[in-house]
């Protein structure tokens, strides 16, 4: 055991051991880089278009709190335990139920691994006129090269790409206020067509949801609870809001919702080549890590190995992606909040944070009640009026405690 901890420095299907783990300042790096992502500017250009300013900021804030609470709650239970969010699934899903979430969980990260290859290689295009294709390919070569190597080449990404994508937004923001005559004239931009609130915070925590429940698979690195709650909490409330920001104003200025051409309509194509290549690349990175861990659990093939082939995946599915990302956040919407809203039921209620270590667990291998409520989750999220992503994680998260506690009872 202890030449297999040695030999898979990400823990892919174990607890992370005290000496692996990580203070505040690398593990706020890591989380600021998953969130700083450009696909969340787009988002932002997205809802900003479609909404008056005022209800933007609205939406964007009450959607990154909400954000920022689901995902803490799952930072304190990874932190807690040392466990991905995959092995999190066993304890309430079963041995090969969690197979099921890791799927779901995995193949959404490889599809958001496509959208950023695509979002990285088009301004490239635009600028260059290089083969779309050829850039696509070897974007995703490169991409996936850093994600073989796991957490370390994370955090050295992140520390970089985090100040410059801070950097670029403002310079971005300062001067699309100032093209329209400052601040005023940015509220009273009036929306070519009305999203409405609802809408707003559904595409926001829709952007962003399914990352989050992988929120385990990094604060299980935090040496304690507190550093994995609070460097998520700020990343996902602070930094995704500011991406959100970034990517709004630009747009509504503009009338474009698509970052690349935004940049290009600035004159800032190039060093959006540059910083917002960087951070994708992070991100992306990010993607195909919680990906590997996901197949890992379900093939029991080494992390590094399973990276390769979900990197060719996205690579090959890139466009079709990239061409119907409002598709793709409302999808992802509807099936990924009710997993974790399953796990952080089952871990704070159901099980009272009392889990037995890895090796000593007994589960069965698929535990129904957990299947259950996620379907009827997901139908919460389609069918019941609010808002998508609340319905699902509320509504697993209750059918789940009630068809335990009917359980425990003999009922």
């Amino acid at each position: 055991m202890s030449q297999q901890k040695h030999a898979d420095q990400d823990y892919a299907l174990e607890t992370v051991p005290s000496e692996s783990k990580k203070g505040f300042l690398p593990m706020f790096a890591i989380m600021l880089g998953f969130t700083f992502f450009s696909a969340s500017m787009w988002a932002g250009g997205t809802i900003g278009t479609g909404l008056k300013f005022q209800t933007f900021l609205l939406a964007v804030l009450m959607g990154n709190l909400l954000l920022g609470l689901y995902t803490g709650a799952l930072a304190y239970i990874g932190s807690s335990t040392g466990l991905s969010t995959h092995l999190l699934a066993r304890y309430s899903f079963g041995e090969k139920g969690s197979y099921l979430a890791s799927f779901i969980l995995a193949i959404t990260q490889v599809g958001w691994f496509g959208v950023g290859v695509a979002m990285f290689s088009l301004p490239v295009h635009y600028a260059t006129g290089i083969d779309l294709n050829i850039l696509l390919l070897l974007s995703g070569i490169l991409m996936t090269t850093t994600a073989y190597f796991g957490i370390k080449s994370l955090t050295v990404l992140s520390m970089i790409s985090v100040p410059a994508i801070t950097l670029l937004g403002i310079y971005s923001v300062t001067g699309a206020v100032n093209s329209i005559g400052g601040i005023s004239e940015l509220f009273a931009i009036e929306p070519a067509n009305n999203l409405g609130l609802a809408v707003g915070l559904s595409l926001c925590i829709g952007s962003f949801i399914s990352g989050g429940t992988l929120t385990p698979d990094f604060s299980r690195f935090s040496k304690s609870k507190s550093i994995g709650v609070i460097s998520t909490f700020i990343a996902f409330f602070i930094g995704n809001s500011l991406m959100f920001i970034f990517g709004a104003v630009g747009a509504s200025t503009l009338g474009q919702s698509d970052i690349s051409e935004v940049m290009l309509k600035q004159g800032l194509i190039i060093p959006a080549i540059i910083i917002l290549g960087l951070n994708i690349w992070t991100t992306n990175d990010n993607a195909l890590y919680a990906s590997g861990l996901g197949f890992s659990n379900i093939t029991k093939i080494p992390k590094k190995h399973v990276v390769i082939f979900n990197g060719l995946i996205g690579t090959l599915g890139a466009l079709v992606l990239y061409n119907n990302f409002v598709g793709w956040l409302t999808l992802l919407s509807s099936i990924i909040p009710s997993i974790g809203g399953i796990i952080i039921s089952d871990y704070f209620i159901n099980k009272r944070q009392k889990y037995a270590s890895l090796e000593n667990i007994k589960v069965k291998k698929v535990h129904w009640n957990a299947v259950i409520a996620w379907v009827l989750g997901v139908f919460a999220s389609q069918f019941l009026p609010g808002i998508s992503p609340i319905n699902a994680v509320f509504g697993s998260a209750i059918i789940y405690i009630v068809l335990e506690t009917l359980k425990k009872n003999n009922i």
